[in-house]
């Protein structure tokens, strides 16, 4: 079983920094193909687009209000950790598309590759105890007290927040979006278990 605080400072590091590259890179993929998420990002996408504002500045800004729940309920460590995760992601997130320019992908493969990328991110992120904030964190706090795994949490929410989003979305690009979505919470919920990783 691994437990987060038995990291070492230069192992969570490494880990909380891998998972963000990985992360900023899945949402460039996103952004590019102007593809729909779940979860805090898919959030941001929805309020980029009703308000124009730029998506770094909407994820963070959506983050902030659950990591004093992420405080009261995970303590001190996950939120100070969380906290940094997101303000790394939000400022990678705006720096990445003047590094890495992307040409066409197919779309399929596309989704598969958000949905992978910010999989394999989040699980490195948690592992060494923190999130990538918003709302993730009530997920992983359902999976820590009753075992329900944060995966299938976030399927459902992913559900009724692709719902809204089907009102002025291309049917095509929802279908893709799902797809990328549903990798995502797979990939966890497949991989993501308690007796191999727990939350501080």
């Amino acid at each position: 079983m691994t437990d987060p605080a038995h990291h070492s400072l230069i192992e969570d590091i490494q880990g909380i920094l891998f998972g963000v590259v990985m992360a900023a890179l899945g949402i460039h993929i996103l952004n590019h193909m102007g593809f729909m998420t779940g979860q805090t990002v898919g959030l941001a996408v929805l309020l980029v687009n009703y308000t124009g504002l730029p998506f770094p500045v909407a994820y963070f800004g959506l983050s902030l209000p659950f990591l004093l729940l992420g405080y009261r309920r995970l303590g001190a460590r996950f939120a100070v950790k969380t906290l940094l995760t997101t303000a790394l992601l939000s400022g990678l997130t705006a720096i990445l598309p003047h590094w890495v320019g992307l040409g066409r992908i197919e779309p399929a493969v596309a989704a598969c590759l958000f949905g992978l990328l910010f999989g394999i991110a989040g699980l490195a992120v948690v592992r060494h105890g923190g999130s990538f904030g918003g709302i993730s964190i009530v997920w992983l706090m359902i999976q820590d007290r009753t075992g329900f795994q944060a995966g299938y949490a976030q399927l459902i929410f992913d559900v009724a927040l692709f719902a809204v989003a089907a009102w002025g979305m291309d049917p095509e690009l929802l279908a893709y979006s799902f797809l990328g979505a549903a990798v995502f919470a797979l990939f966890l919920a497949i991989n993501h278990r308690r007796d191999r990783y727990v939350v501080a």
